[in-house]
């Protein structure tokens, strides 16, 4: 999609992409010994906490409605994507302030719209994923029905076609192959629905390479437990179809959890 000269813009596209929440393996290490998967991490108790409060901060401070979420297979994100879900479509605004997490808040599944996307997924590398969890037969185990499952009632379309029909092939080079996916699903997702407004949840990195790739001279080192970059760009109508021009990221006062450097100097 081009931009459209010196024309007035008919509205702004915008998209969150966030970082999962609170993952298990980093708070139990045991964890991993015994577990069935040990790829594929769930979030702990406060990671649901932090996700679902982060779906509020959403909700309430946002200056747009949120219509369609993307999410990684990996079980962390699903967790935090149902969270975060869940407090967007909530029927009423005026939560109760004792609900922490969003199990049995009543939803409207209308509000919302929820896929999964293996473009989205974690950086298929020993960079991000330890060699002696890697399934040793090369079978991820990622079961699309299951995972959807994992979601508030209503809120999957399953009418979606994904970007990448599979995963990404382990051991992709992290400068060469994940860097680039991670900052192309953002321009992929946003171009097959460029009058919504999306939230992309995926992991670290995929944080760090959507903040850096749309923000000049900016290096991110770290990027906190749901932590998130807001994205826009202008969209141009004419003839009955959409263009768009280049995406800005939108810098917040407040904390977004995101830790980088710019012009020698170190931010947050």
């Amino acid at each position: 999609m081009a931009s459209s000269g010196d024309a007035a813009p008919e509205f702004y596209q915008n998209v969150v992409v966030m970082r999962h929440g609170d993952r298990m393996d980093n708070f139990e290490p045991m964890w991993v010994s015994s577990a069935a998967r040990p790829w594929d991490p769930p979030l702990v108790q406060q990671g649901r906490v932090r996700a679902f409060a982060t779906g509020r901060e959403f909700r309430k401070n946002l200056p747009f409605t949120l219509n369609r979420v993307f999410v990684s297979p990996f079980l962390r994100c699903v967790q935090t994507a149902a969270e975060v879900v869940t407090a967007l479509s909530a029927v009423s605004d005026n939560q109760d302030p004792n609900n922490l997490t969003g199990d049995g808040v009543p939803i409207d599944p209308s509000k919302i719209k929820v896929s999964v996307e293996y473009g989205l997924c974690e950086m298929m590398s020993r960079a991000a994923i330890r060699l002696d969890v890697v399934p040793k037969d090369g079978n991820w185990g990622f079961d699309i029905p299951k995972i959807e499952a994992l979601l508030p009632t209503g809120t999957v379309d399953k009418n979606v076609k994904r970007v990448y029909e599979k995963l990404p092939q382990w051991e992709e080079d992290p400068y060469l192959q994940t860097r680039p996916r991670y900052k192309q699903i953002v321009k992929d997702l946003a171009d097959k629905y460029p009058t919504e407004n999306l939230l992309l949840v995926t992991h670290g990195e995929g944080v760090g390479v959507a903040y850096s790739s749309f923000q000049e001279e900016v290096e991110v080192y770290d990027v906190d437990y749901c932590g998130y970059v807001q994205l826009r760009r202008p969209i141009f109508k004419k003839d009955q179809s959409f263009t768009a021009g280049e995406f800005e990221a939108v810098i917040h006062n407040g904390q977004t959890g995101i830790k980088c450097t710019q012009k020698n100097k170190t931010s947050l």
